[in-house]
């Protein structure tokens, strides 16, 4: 299979990646002609072959007015979607052909048949929709979704496409995009759909509701949290950096600073507080943290960057940024497995079905074109011009930079030593029965090197980094499925995580854990504190998916500890290790394979530790649980310091002893001191 090879580099001005602007058009039309391999001719709908039909849609079991709805959906997807990346490049190069005919002529095409009642492409009107669904109220359609990306990319290209349609052509698109700009969304980052629909038709001369429009304005501001990032729905993800982070400064430059400047210049400071601090999210090499939802969608992650240019004051770092942005291209672009049939896979690398949600179909990973709206940045601009610039800049040796936002309740840090950067997430609440979404939002730690795995191996209640909870008498495993966040204090994070969950289920009968960690050069030590109401059971903690079973793996001991170490490959041919570290309050240690449920390479190992508590009530049996788990994919060796790091765990006094506060004491010459004192009264979620 190919990868993406370009064939413009300057590493001079790019030191790390040698990307430049030309790099990233040649990335766009690498990925065009991907998706055009699949459409044959100018007349053929933007729909290409599906790989997955158990999870996403078009849904097999649908009805025929629901696979109605679905099917354009799906061709306005497909439209919507690779607009996102063939819009910059038209503007560029609007002569440009692709698989013989005109780009620009298809696409404006396209866009046409969509909006035009009764043609078999058309995605269908809003009232149309609506009866469809039996006149509910309160439906809501993708192609609310997908009218968003049309005016984007409408808008980027102008002059191309919409100048050049006659009246009565554009009042039929304006009059499709009002249906769905002025009637029900999602309330949460749906809004920002029907108010950039809205601002495409107030520039163009339309007219709109704007009592509708400053409604959703003043909701969308009323999301925000802090330090940059929006509340969507009840969860913190990338919903928040590419959905409300990118809209809100188009949105400003396309009406908000004439009409509501107010709403304008607090969209614009938050997204100036964003990106004081989300370049360091992602890991050295640029690489983007599998977390959250839609995890398909990839490198989108960055648009936020970029964007930020299109304020009027923005305060991004431009060689900060186009590094990260860069980097993360490549993370995917230079992966022989991420193409699927021309396009993105539905996955984080290859096909990867645990990823995968319902609400996608096969077109919906071109979502990542949005990562493209770099190139509206002319190329005079210090975004391509600037130097790129490290994002792990002033660390060195075993140095760790954590960021702790309390806001969104997420803490990430920056590990020199292997040029990770690790997340742990502080304000989660997924229903017990929704594994995936406690896969995309509840482990202990996500991982730019090591991508979270969906192992469940429930006879052994094993779940890649989570705790869970296996009732000897009932034979039930118990999974953490909600954490809430109690604050960084002395660089020690402090949460609670809930194992089965429920609102309404009274608080006293809900198992948990109180958990403490803390960075080390390579990774995370845990400090953990059971509060398991029913007894006999066995806790377990297991570490990050292992990409290789056919890993070298060591056990070792030292002191009472115990330590698995593996070193093997990844899917990017690099050489990895990891160890996991049993201190205090595990009985055992083992290792498991998984097949099938490694983004990276399908099969996996898995280390785990686990503890068996068999008294209801006993104080001696104890409650603490000190572990670590380190990584490494630059091709180094862990020392023996680095898998056994703790010298010994001291109290001061029998009381402290009594009420579980330890101080490690570690070989360098660290203290830290565990206290879970008052913790009552800072959860929050």
């Amino acid at each position: 299979m190919s990868i993406f090879k370009p064939t413009h580099t300057d590493y001079t001005l790019s030191p790390f990646t040698g990307l430049t602007r030309d790099s990233f058009l040649e990335a766009a039309k690498y990925l065009l002609k991907g998706f055009f391999s699949e459409i044959k001719d100018i007349d053929a709908a933007p729909v290409v072959k599906r790989t997955e039909f158990d999870i996403t849609y078009p849904h097999k079991n649908a009805g025929p007015e629901q696979l109605d709805r679905e099917r354009r959906a799906e061709i306005f997807e497909g439209l919507a979607r690779s607009f996102f990346i063939a819009a910059p490049v038209i503007h560029e190069e609007p002569d440009l052909t692709v698989n013989g005919f005109s780009l620009r002529d298809y696409y404006k095409e396209r866009v046409l048949r969509v909006a035009s009642s009764g043609n078999p492409e058309s995605a269908g009107s809003y009232e149309e929709m609506k009866k469809s669904a039996g006149n509910n109220p309160y439906a809501c359609f993708q192609q609310t979704v997908e009218t968003c990306a049309l005016v984007i990319c409408l808008n980027i290209c102008e002059k191309e496409i919409w100048d050049e349609y006659t009246k009565e052509q554009q009042d039929v698109i304006a009059g499709f995009l009002s249906g769905y700009g002025h009637n029900m969304t999602v309330p949460q980052n749906w809004r920002l759909f029907n108010m950039l629909d809205l601002a495409f038709l107030a520039k163009h001369g339309y007219e709109i509701d704007e009592d509708i429009m400053r409604e959703h304005a003043l909701a969308i501001k009323n999301y925000y949290v802090g330090d940059g990032w929006y509340r969507d729905g009840q969860s913190f993800d990338y919903y928040s950096c590419w959905a409300f982070n990118v809209y809100t400064p188009i949105w400003c430059r396309e009406y908000g600073y004439e009409h509501m400047p107010h709403i304008a210049e607090f969209f614009e400071k938050a997204s100036n507080d964003l990106v004081k601090t989300f370049p360091f999210y992602f890991g050295r090499n640029g690489f983007v943290n599998m977390w959250g939802r839609s995890g398909i969608y990839r490198n989108a992650a960055v648009s936020p960057l970029a964007a930020n240019f299109f304020f009027k004051n923005p305060a991004a770092d431009p060689g900060l940024c186009r590094r990260v942005t860069a980097g993360a291209l490549l993370q995917f672009l230079e992966r022989e497995d991420f193409l699927a049939g021309g396009i993105p896979s539905l996955g984080f690398y290859g096909q990867f079905p645990p990823l995968v949600q319902g609400y996608s179909c096969a077109e919906s990973p071109l979502w990542l074109g949005k990562a493209f709206l770099c190139l509206e940045l002319p190329e005079d601009h210090p975004f391509w011009t600037a130097t790129e610039k490290d994002n792990f800049e002033g660390l060195s040796g075993k140095d760790v930079r954590t960021t702790v936002l309390d806001g969104p309740a997420l803490v990430f840090s920056n590990h020199a030593s292997n040029g990770e950067t690790i997340l742990r997430t502080g304000k989660v609440l997924k229903s017990k029965k929704d594994i995936h979404g406690i896969f995309n939002y509840a482990k202990l730690c996500y991982n730019t090197d090591f991508p979270w795995d969906s192992a469940f191996i429930k006879e052994k209640g094993i779940i890649p980094m989570q705790y869970t909870v296996k009732d000897a008498t009932m034979s039930e495993v118990s999974v953490g499925n909600a954490v809430f966040y109690a604050g960084v204090e002395n660089d020690v994070l402090y949460r609670r995580q809930f194992f089965n969950y429920e609102l309404e289920t009274e608080m006293h009968w809900i198992d948990a854990m109180d958990l403490a960690d803390f960075t080390v050069p390579y990774g995370v030590f845990r400090v953990d504190r059971m509060r398991i109401v029913r007894k006999p059971v066995t806790v377990t903690l297991a570490s990050y998916g292992f990409p290789d079973v056919s890993a070298d793996i060591k056990k070792l001991e030292k002191d009472g500890a115990k330590a698995f170490v593996l070193k093997g490959k990844d899917g990017h041919g690099r050489s990895i290790s990891m160890a996991m570290t049993c201190f205090y309050g595990f009985d055992e240690m083992g290792s498991v394979t998984s097949g099938g449920t490694n983004p990276d390479r399908g099969d996996s190992v898995i280390v785990y530790g686990a503890g068996h508590r068999n008294k209801l009530y006993s104080a001696k049996e104890g409650h603490m649980m000190v572990s670590q788990v380190i990584t490494r994919a630059d091709g180094g060796e862990f020392t023996e310091e680095d898998i056994f790091p703790l010298k010994e765990m001291t109290y001061e006094s029998a009381e402290d002893e009594a009420l579980e506060i330890p101080t490690l004491i570690f070989r360098d010459g660290r203290k830290v001191r565990i206290s879970f004192e008052g913790i009552e009264s800072k959860l929050r979620l």
